[in-house]
């Protein structure tokens, strides 16, 4: 059940490097019609694996993913929410960080690390609004590895909050899959 849980959450983040569109109204509203992410169609009728490989802009995050052998695992219906940061954010990590998590040694961190992006359950821009409007201006969001990560709003934006203080800001929103939704964040979200 644990594993299926993590690769589930795993295959949320991997949805959310296949696109979506802004909480902040910035893209296209509504589940009609995904925006393009990485350069590729997203459809909401593909689950996160088949969407996510067609990013060109989540090239480390899908390696990440077979690195942690849960490829096999994040056909699964969910539903999840996946918080996927960009190539751009893993590169902003201190030097040789993605070298040393992709080494097998190092399976059970970079699963942590994965698994801390993904939320059970399907939170959309207007349900993680909500949650932030009910929660007095921020969301406590259970991960699927156990932590924690905080939403908050910033202007119009969503910013995500994980357990070290790092914030990340979602980029594009509410890309729709077949067993989650996917919201794009500038920064890579790390557990306590």
């Amino acid at each position: 059940m644990k594993k299926l849980v993590i690769a589930l959450g795993v295959s949320v983040l991997l949805g959310a490097c296949a696109g979506g569109m802004g909480m902040s109204g910035s893209g296209s509203s509504g589940m009609s019609s995904n925006p393009m992410v990485g350069g590729a169609a997203m459809y909401p009728t593909k689950d996160i694996v088949d969407n996510a490989v067609n990013s060109k802009d989540h090239t480390t995050l899908v390696a990440a993913v077979k690195a942690a052998d849960l490829v096999g695992t994040l056909k699964s219906p969910g539903p999840f929410t996946v918080f996927a940061p960009t190539n751009a954010a893993f590169a902003a990590l201190p030097a040789g960080t993605v070298d040393t998590l992709l080494k097998p040694e190092n399976k059970p961190t970079l699963t942590k690390v994965l698994t801390y992006h993904v939320v059970p359950g399907k939170m959309d821009g207007p349900a993680l609004m909500s949650a932030i409007n009910a929660g007095g201006g921020k969301a406590v969001l259970k991960t699927a590895s156990g932590g924690t990560l905080t939403a908050t709003m910033s202007g119009g934006n969503v910013m995500v909050t994980d357990a070290k203080g790092g914030t990340a800001m979602v980029t594009i929103a509410n890309v729709y899959q077949s067993n989650g939704v996917i919201h794009v964040v500038n920064k890579v979200l790390l557990p306590g």
